[in-house]
C-alpha cells in the first residue's frame, strides 16, 4: 500500500472504520510505507486512537525497524498527548541521528504535560552535546521559556534565556518574543515585559494578549485597560475572547465599572463568539464591583455553568459581605465541586465567619473532595484568627504529606500562621526551606518580623531580598516602613520610602504615607508628622489620620488630637476607638467635662465600645477573657494577680498614672487603690504555661515598665 495524495486525504477526513482498514492492508503488506505509517500515526493522535497507534508502532518493532526523525517524531508526538511519556522516550532515545525536530517533538510533549524539569533537563542536554547539525528554534526556545515561567518566579533566569535568544539571534522571531513577554510577567518583571514588547517590529493577537494578560495578572490594572485602548486602534487586530477575559478581570479588580460596561458593549456590538470563560469574566465583572443583581442575572440566564461560574457569583456576594446569600446558593448547588466549596471557604474567611470554617472543610471531605492547595493557603488564616497553633501544625504536617508545602501561596499562608501565632522560629524554618524563595515569600517573612518589632531582622532581610536580584512591592515597603515606625528608625524609613518612587519606580499609596505618619508620631516628632500630611499629594485616609491621632495620645497633645478627630469623625463617623482615644486624652489632661462630652457624643449615635478580649491556650483548653467581664467563674483570681502586677509594678519603682487605669478597664468593685496586697496570687501565673493572643494591640506606656496588662 503506497502513500498518495488521494489517501492521505481520504485517511484524515474518513472514519475510524476505514483507517481500521487501512491499518489492516499495511499490516499485510510487504515491506513498510514510512509516509503511510506517519499519516497513520497522525490519525491516530488527532482522533486518541491509542490502541490502533500502538499496533502501528508494534509492526515496526516486528520488522525490526529503527524509526527514522519523521517517523519517530510522529511517534513521539502521539505518545505524549496519549500521556505515554516513558514509550515517548524510549523512541527518542532510539534514534541514532537526532534532528531538531525529534528534539522538539519530546520537549513538547514534556511541556504539555507539564514536565518541566524534564523540559529544561532535555534542553541542557541539547545545548551541551555540541551537534553542529543539530540548533534549538523558534520552538525550541518556546517550551524552555513555558517551563522557566512554570518553575521559576525569580527574573535572573528568564534574563539568561533572554540573552540567549539575542546570541542566536531568536530576537526577531515573534513566537520566543511572546514567549518572554509571558515569562517576565510572570517574574514580576513586568517593565522587562513591556520593553520587550515596545521594540516588536511585528505583533500578532498573542503578543497583544501576553502583555495586557501580564499587566492584568501583575495588578497593573490602569496599563492594562490604557493598552487595550491602544490596541483597538491599531491596524488589522481586533481583542479576542482570551483579551477579553484580561481587561474585564483588572476592571473588576480595580472596581471599574464604567470601563467594564465599556467593554461588555464591545463584545455585543463586535460580535466576538462568547464562551464560558468570556460569559464567566462578565459575571465576575459586576459581582466584584456590586452590581450583584444583574450579575445573578446574568448567572442565571446562563445555561452552560461551569465551576468558574459558580464561584465568581458566590466570591461577589462574599466580597461585599452578603454571606447569607452566597451560603443559600451554595447550598442549592446539587454537586459543588472543589472550586465552589473554596470559594466558599474563602469567603467565610474574607467576612472573618471562621466559626464554621473548619467544619465547612470536614463537610467537604466527607462529600469526597481533598483539600488542595487552595483551600489550604484559605483556611490557614482562620488558624492565624483561632491562635491555634496545635490546628496550624497539623495542616502543616498534612501540607508535607501531600507535597502541598510547595506551593508558595501555602508556604506563605504558613509562615503567617506561625508568625501570628507567635511561633517565629517555625516562620523561620519555612522560610529557609523553601526551594524557590520568590517575592512572595521574601515578603511574608518580612512581614512576620515586622508584626513582632523586630526591626533590625526586617531590615536585613530586606537588603537579603534586595542582594538576591528580586524587586520589592508596595507590600514589602509597607512591612519594612511600619517596622522602623515600631522601632523609631526615623532615617532609615525615610530612605526607604524616597526609595520606593526613585530607585524602584512604585508611587507611594495611602498605606505608605500612613506608615510614614506612624514613624514619625511615635518617634515624638508630631510637628513633622503634621506637615507631612498637609503636603500629601494624596487625600488623606482614615489610617493617615490614625496614625496621627496615635502619636497625639502617645505625647498627650490634646490640641493636636481635637484637630485630627475633627477629620476622623467626618471619614469614619462610626468608629468607636477615635471617640475613645479622645475622650482618655481629655481626661488624661484633667479636662473632664470635655471627656464626658465625647462619650456622650458616641452614646448618641448609638455606638458602644466592643470589649476588648484575649485568649490563652492552655492545657485544658481555649479559655477567653473579656475586659471588665466579671462571669468567669475565676475573675476573682484573674483581678487579684493583676493588682499584684501592678503592686510589683509600684514597688519596683515603675510609675503607673492615672491615666493608665482607663487602659487596664479594672471593675470599681476589685480595684485596691493601695496596689499592695494579692502578691501571693502571682504564684498562679508561674504554674500556668500558656499560650496567649489578644483582640487587640497591647499598649506599653511611655516610661513604664514592660508588662503588657491589657492581655489581662
Amino acid at each position: 500500500m503506497r502513500i498518495t495524495k488521494a489517501l492521505n486525504i481520504r485517511i484524515q477526513t474518513a472514519s475510524n472504520g476505514y483507517v481500521q482498514q487501512a491499518l489492516q492492508s499495511l499490516l499485510a503488506a510487504n515491506g513498510l510505507d514510512y509516509g503511510a505509517y506517519g499519516c497513520l500515526i497522525q490519525h491516530c493522535t488527532d482522533h486518541h486512537l491509542f490502541r490502533l497507534g500502538r499496533q502501528l508502532h508494534s509492526r515496526l518493532v516486528l520488522f525490526s525497524v529503527t524509526p527514522n526523525n519523521f517517523l519517530a517524531s510522529k511517534l513521539i508526538t502521539f505518545y505524549s498527548k496519549s500521556n505515554h511519556l516513558r514509550d515517548a522516550r524510549n523512541v527518542f532515545d532510539k534514534i541514532p541521528d537526532k534532528n531538531i525536530f525529534s528534539w522538539n517533538a519530546l520537549l513538547i510533549g514534556y511541556s504539555l504535560n507539564n514536565r518541566y524539569l524534564d523540559t529544561l533537563k532535555l534542553f541542557l542536554s541539547l545545548v551541551s552535546s555540541n551537534l553542529t547539525d543539530v540548533k534549538p528554534d523558534c520552538y525550541t526556545i518556546s517550551c524552555v521559556l513555558k517551563a522557566l515561567s512554570s518553575l521559576f518566579s525569580h527574573s535572573r533566569s528568564a534574563k539568561e534565556v533572554h540573552c540567549f535568544v539575542l546570541r542566536r539571534g531568536f530576537d526577531l522571531d515573534i513566537f520566543v518574543v511572546n514567549a518572554l513577554i509571558t515569562q517576565y510577567s510572570r517574574c514580576d518583571e513586568i517593565g522587562f515585559a513591556r520593553t520587550v514588547f515596545d521594540r516588536m517590529s511585528e505583533r500578532d493577537i498573542v503578543s497583544w494578549n501576553s502583555m495586557i494578560a501580564g499587566y492584568s495578572q501583575a495588578g497593573f490594572y490602569e496599563e492594562c485597560k490604557e493598552l487595550y485602548r491602544e490596541m483597538l486602534g491599531s491596524s488589522g487586530l481586533r481583542p479576542n475572547g482570551m483579551t477579553i477575559v484580561s481587561v474585564l478581570q483588572a476592571c473588576g479588580q480595580s472596581h471599574d465599572l464604567i470601563f467594564g460596561i465599556e467593554v461588555h458593549r464591545f463584545i455585543n456590538e463586535s460580535q466576538i463568539d462568547i464562551d464560558v470563560s468570556v460569559y464567566n469574566a462578565i459575571i465576575g465583572l459586576y459581582a466584584k464591583c456590586g452590581s450583584l443583581d444583574y450579575a445573578r442575572e446574568l448567572f442565571d440566564e446562563m445555561s452552560d455553568k461551569d465551576e468558574v461560574t459558580y464561584g465568581s457569583i458566590i466570591s461577589g456576594y462574599m466580597l461585599h459581605g452578603f454571606v447569607d446569600n452566597a451560603m443559600d446558593l451554595f447550598r442549592n448547588i446539587k454537586n459543588p465541586g472543589l472550586s465552589t466549596w473554596n470559594a466558599v471557604i474563602s469567603g467565610l474567611v474574607q467576612n472573618n465567619r471562621h466559626e464554621g470554617v473548619l467544619d465547612l472543610v470536614i463537610e467537604m471531605q466527607a462529600c469526597g473532595f481533598k483539600p488542595n492547595t487552595v483551600t489550604i493557603s484559605s483556611i490557614l488564616p482562620t488558624i492565624s484568627c483561632l491562635s491555634n497553633l496545635k490546628v496550624g501544625k497539623e495542616i502543616h504536617a498534612y501540607s508535607v504529606k501531600n507535597n502541598y508545602d510547595s506551593n508558595i501561596y501555602v508556604s506563605t499562608a504558613i509562615i503567617d500562621t506561625y508568625a501570628k501565632s507567635g511561633f517565629l522560629h517555625g516562620a523561620q524554618r519555612i522560610f529557609d526551606q523553601s526551594k524557590h524563595k520568590s517575592l512572595i515569600i521574601w515578603t511574608a517573612i518580612i512581614s512576620a518580623y515586622a508584626a513582632h518589632g523586630d526591626a533590625n531582622t526586617t531590615l536585613r532581610l530586606f537588603n537579603e531580598m534586595l542582594n538576591n536580584g528580586i524587586r520589592p512591592d508596595p507590600v514589602t515597603f509597607t512591612a519594612v516602613l511600619s517596622a522602623c515606625a515600631h522601632s523609631g528608625m526615623v532615617e532609615e524609613a525615610w530612605e526607604i520610602f524616597d526609595a520606593m518612587f526613585m530607585k524602584y519606580g512604585i508611587q507611594p499609596s495611602v498605606e505608605h504615607y500612613a506608615c510614614m505618619v506612624g514613624v514619625l508620631s511615635r518617634a515624638g516628632r508630631l510637628s513633622e508628622a503634621a506637615e507631612f500630611v498637609s503636603k500629601m499629594p494624596i487625600e488623606p485616609s482614615a489610617k493617615v489620620w490614625g496614625a496621627l491621632l496615635n502619636g497625639a495620645a502617645v505625647s498627650g497633645d490634646v490640641e493636636l488630637g481635637k484637630f485630627v478627630c475633627d477629620h476622623l469623625f467626618e471619614i469614619e463617623p462610626e468608629n468607636t476607638g477615635n471617640y475613645i482615644i479622645m475622650a482618655n486624652l481629655y481626661s488624661q489632661a484633667g479636662r473632664w467635662e470635655e471627656a464626658d462630652k465625647t462619650r456622650e457624643r458616641m452614646k448618641k449615635i448609638g455606638l458602644k465600645k466592643i470589649p476588648g478580649s484575649s485568649w490563652i491556650e492552655t492545657s485544658g483548653g481555649l479559655q477567653i477573657f473579656i475586659a471588665r467581664d466579671v462571669s468567669n467563674g475565676r475573675a476573682e483570681e484573674i483581678y487579684e494577680i493583676l493588682g499584684g502586677l501592678l503592686g510589683l509594678m509600684r514597688e519596683e519603682g515603675t510609675l503607673i498614672e492615672a491615666k493608665w487605669w482607663f487602659s487596664f478597664q479594672l471593675p470599681v468593685n476589685f480595684l485596691d487603690p493601695s496596689l499592695k496586697s494579692h502578691v501571693r496570687k502571682i504564684s498562679l501565673m508561674r504554674d500556668l504555661k500558656v499560650k496567649t493572643s489578644s483582640s487587640i494591640q497591647g499598649c506599653k506606656p511611655k516610661g513604664s515598665g514592660k508588662p503588657d496588662l491589657s492581655l489581662l
